[in-house]
């Protein structure tokens, strides 16, 4: 399983990493074009600063910010744990280790992300299930665990290339699948066992029942 998972994170990091700059910036501003579908005014939506070729994420945080909605981004602790902090705008964002923009804001605690009702996931692919393809590390394995300690049901989120949507990942016993797979296309509900397929539809269904 593990080498399963390693050859697939490879093959589609690979993919990302030929996008061209100009591309990767097109597939940023249509993502932030779906800022309406993923949050009303006044929610709270957990998120995080995209670094490399990952789908970009910072038209979104600004779209969602400007919507109303309250956007928590991530920073990361010694741990690999995460800890979460306001979104103020780009202006309020300082480089950390690995890479990563961080807020400069008040700490709120690793609880913090209990409070959303949208939780915006990174990841490699999404499949049919609804099972994430991560990177990995773990951070975010120990964000699902805490939300799940806690009681919270979160629509969960993953943002994509459009190419990500696969038929199937590796999964493991513990993984937690996602309920939409949001790519510059537009935003994709799980059903599972269902080929992943966009319709307006089913998503004004989905966020009835889930209060986005």
């Amino acid at each position: 399983m593990h080498n399963e998972k390693s050859d697939l994170r490879t093959r589609l990091l690979t993919r990302r990493r030929a996008l061209s700059a100009d591309g990767r910036a097109e597939a940023a501003h249509a993502l932030a074009g779906h800022a309406g579908e993923l949050a009303a005014p006044g929610t709270t939506v957990a998120a995080y600063v995209s670094v490399g070729a990952e789908p970009g994420t910072r038209p979104l945080l600004d779209a969602l910010r400007a919507r109303g909605v309250r956007v928590l981004l991530p920073v990361l602790l010694p741990d690999n744990d995460l800890d979460w902090a306001a979104y103020q705008g780009p202006q309020e964002l300082a480089p950390a280790g690995r890479g990563l923009l961080e807020p400069v804001g008040p700490r709120l605690g690793p609880e913090a992300v209990t409070e959303a009702s949208v939780v915006l996931l990174p990841g490699l692919a999404v499949d049919r299930r609804g099972l994430r393809l991560g990177r990995g590390g773990g951070s975010y394995d120990r964000v699902l665990a805490r939300l799940g300690r806690a009681g919270a049901r979160p629509v969960l989120a993953v943002l994509l290339y459009e190419h990500e949507l696969l038929d199937e990942v590796p999964a493991e016993p513990h993984d937690r699948p996602v309920d939409l797979a949001v790519t510059p296309a537009g935003v994709v509900r799980v059903v599972r066992g269902q080929p992943l397929v966009s319709t307006s539809l089913c998503l004004v269904a989905f966020s009835t029942a889930s209060g986005v």
